[in-house]
């Protein structure tokens, strides 16, 4: 597990206190996701559902050791707000562009040019075939799409599901992590 300072700790223990109301990854996804930024040397993430920070600060932590960036889209601007404060006090906000609304409407409009090498999807669970869709022209080739919660709401999801296993430009493995991981490799460009 990785290890941080007091005041990330606190914040850290403070957004799982409030987990279930958040929605919030687990411990050990967060961690696992902040081990793929790191071993797979991510400059460009995006995460799509920023809720109160809680995944963002773990990507963006590993993103300070790369010297990437994050882009994050909440729908809800209170929760938004809420993130904003959170990364602050994790003193990872200089590295985070925080965006609110739609994902699907900010997603259409991204630059041709704007392109990812990580991708973390934790927002409406009927939404990420839509989100994948989005985000396949602007994911390089060696980068990575991580969906949360594919076994906890496997219906909702399954679309997607189905889709990222049948495209032959990814190669795609569900891990057992609490609520289910999807990681996707993108293996053609």
């Amino acid at each position: 597990m990785l290890t941080v300072d007091s005041e990330v700790e606190i914040v850290f223990e403070e957004l799982e206190a409030t987990q279930k109301q958040f929605w919030n990854v687990a411990r050990e996804t967060g961690n696992f996701l902040n081990m793929l930024i790191k071993m797979n040397n991510v400059q460009n993430a995006l995460e799509i559902g920023t809720s109160n920070g809680y995944s963002g600060i773990w990507l963006a932590l590993g993103l300070k050791e790369t010297g990437g960036r994050l882009t994050t889209i909440e729908f809800y601007e209170k929760r938004q707000t809420v993130a904003l404060e959170n990364f602050k006090r994790c003193g990872v906000a200089d590295i985070v562009t925080s965006k609110v609304g739609d994902a699907c409407t900010i997603l259409e409009y991204l630059k041709e040019d704007e392109l990812f090498d990580f991708v973390f999807i934790d927002a409406s669970k009927p939404q990420y075939l839509d989100y994948f869709n989005l985000i396949k022209p602007h994911l390089k080739k060696g980068g990575l799409i991580c969906a949360d919660n594919v076994t906890s709401h496997a219906q909702k999801v399954q679309p997607f599901l189905d889709a990222v296993n049948n495209d032959k430009d990814f190669q795609t493995e569900i891990l057992p992590l609490p609520a289910g991981l999807s990681v996707s490799y993108r293996i053609k460009g």
